[in-house]
């Protein structure tokens, strides 16, 4: 007999793929290893992509529009070209200067004022979830796919006045744009979210005036012209599929590191006052979302030569754990009061939505804690965390220990 060796490591370095089981489940380890032999990866995966995971690389890059368009913001084999400063999701895809008028566009559509008004619908469908998961008999449940990944889906629902029951289709969508691009190419018409955003927006022109998102984008102006079907289509998409993932991501994670650090769970029970820290520090430290960017010139990153047109990856999560910008960076501290985290961008771009996601995440973590006080994973190799570029669990078995009711 002769033994069977262990599949060999990648040289991250050199061989790191995001949309791999292997990158997804040790991201974080990978990259404090590359912060400290290679700070600007490389790999010719995807036709070739660079990985920066210092904080100063990744802020120099997200501030510099000049250098680095976001024509493309997901890395794909099918390269967009052509198509700025619009994109093909405006305001994420749009350079200067269309960036500036997409994004005022939507500015009001999520203020903090406005997003108030979402919090109770957020809160009575966190209810909803947790009354079946606790009407089921047993104590074992799957934090992911029963609750976090139906909290974001249909509060976003309700925003552009889609039907809940289409949430199935949003999350085949997601899965499909971040965790598996460019895998799709021979689909039929219509099971894609081009067939399914085309028959929405043809019938909504039918019915323009609704009072919901959707309704807002098709009676708005920009420079005085109505939006194009083409720019509506692409916001639409942005909201459908920036908004669902990456919030179900930050819930599931942070429901994963309650279960796992009952010193945490206990605090926030113990002393209210710790919330609002505790939920910038799981951002911090669980923060869901890399982008990306296409090189619109030869350029470089920490002294790395960078020829036009090749991808850029900005890791934001892997910023926020950089010793050299936070003080005990590979640490959470529940209590952090210094936090000047990265988890919504940097630049133009920083995300328009952040106040939805903080208050999604919030009420999430308030309703969980205050019906499940006490759980733990159920089964550590059940919990898969997704691939691509946006990080979360994918599936999260836990038990429950203990109810508001016991």
């Amino acid at each position: 007999m002769t033994d069977v060796l262990p599949p060999a490591t990648p040289d991250w370095a050199t061989e790191f793929d995001h949309t791999k089981d292997a990158y997804a489940a040790s991201a974080p380890d990978i990259w404090d290893e590359l912060r400290e032999r290679c700070p600007v990866a490389h790999t010719e995966a995807h036709g070739g992509v660079w990985l920066p995971v210092r904080h100063a690389d990744v802020s120099a890059i997200a501030n510099d529009t000049e250098h680095f368009s976001s024509e493309g913001v997901i890395v794909n084999a099918f390269k967009p070209e052509g198509i700025a400063p619009q994109g093909y999701a405006p305001p994420i895809t749009s350079d200067p200067p269309f960036h500036a008028g997409a994004r005022r566009l939507l500015l009001p559509a999520f203020s903090p004022r406005q997003i108030e008004r979402w919090e109770t619908a957020t809160r009575a469908a966190c209810q909803e979830l947790i009354d079946e998961i606790l009407e089921r008999a047993g104590d074992l449940a799957d934090a992911a796919t029963e609750y976090a990944q139906h909290i974001p889906v249909r509060v976003i629902a309700e925003m552009l006045g889609l039907p809940r029951e289409d949430g199935d289709r949003f999350r085949l969508f997601i899965h499909r744009v971040i965790e598996t691009p460019g895998q799709h190419a021979n689909l039929p018409y219509e099971d894609t979210l081009v067939y399914y955003l085309s028959e929405v927006i043809r019938r909504r022109r039918r019915e323009p005036h609704r009072d919901d998102l959707i309704g807002f984008l098709l009676q708005a102006e920009m420079d005085g012209e109505p939006l194009t079907d083409e720019h509506v289509f692409g916001t639409i998409a942005l909201l459908i599929i920036a908004g669902i993932d990456t919030t179900w991501s930050a819930i599931g994670a942070s429901l994963w590191h309650l279960a796992e650090h009952p010193e945490d769970r206990e605090r926030l029970q113990t002393d209210p006052e710790v919330w609002p820290f505790a939920v910038e520090e799981l951002l911090r430290f669980y923060a869901p979302v890399t982008m990306a960017r296409i090189a619109a010139t030869d350029t470089e990153i920490g002294g790395c030569p960078v020829a036009a047109r090749d991808w850029v990856l900005l890791p934001f999560p892997a910023a926020n754990r950089d010793p050299e910008a936070f003080e005990r960076a590979d640490e959470f501290v529940i209590d952090r009061q210094r936090n000047r985290h990265v988890a919504f961008g940097l630049g133009i771009h920083r995300c328009l939505g952040s106040n939805l996601a903080r208050m999604e995440l919030r009420v999430a973590l308030e309703e969980w804690m205050a019906r499940i006080p006490e759980f733990e994973v159920s089964d550590p190799a059940g919990v898969r965390w997704s691939t691509g570029q946006v990080r979360g669990p994918r599936t999260l078995p836990v038990r429950i220990l203990r109810t508001q009711e016991d």
